[in-house]
């Protein structure tokens, strides 16, 4: 099975993408992830990836499915959750033919839906440990010490990112990049909407409940 996830920033992706492989036993597919383990081990495409990541600039799409296409040759018969793939049409193209070349496809695509009130609410709450990375969420997931990591005593920090003027910015870029997506995956009846306001435990239910059916 392959199931794709859709959703702006803080609508709890990646969370859901965590449940599915500790409780379903998924492959947690992040192209981030990836790209640093191309980078990591300094093969070739790993290399090219790494000079756009440092000059702050998007991967082209050709180079972003060439990796892809090299991770699935292996494990496309996994049942892998895309969290963050594809991001425009000719990735999502280049992944269903890829899948229908071994008889697979994208079987669901979950689209988490969440209000601006809401992003803004969660994404202004995070906060993320300056040594290990670590996140968490003064709204739900707290710190047992203010500003302090638990996994490692490091310093907790607001991101620039995860600020309102430029959370505001990013909700553009979101819905400008991903609508075409959108409209791709409803055209092959596989697009599922999910109200993301309702909370984690209500989005994987709903997740759940449809690809058990």
């Amino acid at each position: 099975m392959k199931i794709v996830l859709f959703g702006p920033p803080g609508s709890g992706k990646g969370t859901q993408a965590e449940l599915l492989k500790e409780k379903e036993g998924f492959y947690h597919f992040s192209t981030g992830d990836l790209f640093r383990y191309e980078i990591s081990r300094q093969s070739e495409l790993g290399n090219k990836v790494k000079k756009y990541l440092e000059n702050g600039l998007l991967v082209p799409d050709e180079i972003v499915i060439a990796i892809v296409e090299d991770f699935l040759k292996d494990n496309y018969e996994k049942k892998i959750v895309f969290d963050g793939y594809p991001r425009t049409i000719p990735q999502a193209q280049a992944l269903d033919e890829f899948l229908s070349q071994k008889n697979k496809k994208v079987d669901f695509c979950f689209l988490i839906e969440l209000s601006e009130e809401e992003i803004i609410r969660r994404l202004t709450a995070r906060r993320v440990c300056q040594n290990c990375g670590a996140i968490y969420n003064l709204n739900f997931k707290m710190p047992k010490v203010e500003n302090i990591c638990d996994l490692c005593g490091g310093n907790l920090i607001q991101r620039d990112d995860d600020k309102e003027e430029v959370i505001k910015e990013r909700i553009k870029t979101y819905y400008k990049e991903t609508l075409p997506l959108i409209k791709y995956y409803e055209k092959k009846n596989n697009l599922y909407r999910i109200d993301g306001d309702r909370g984690r435990d209500y989005v994987y239910s709903e997740i759940i409940k449809k690809i058990k059916s």
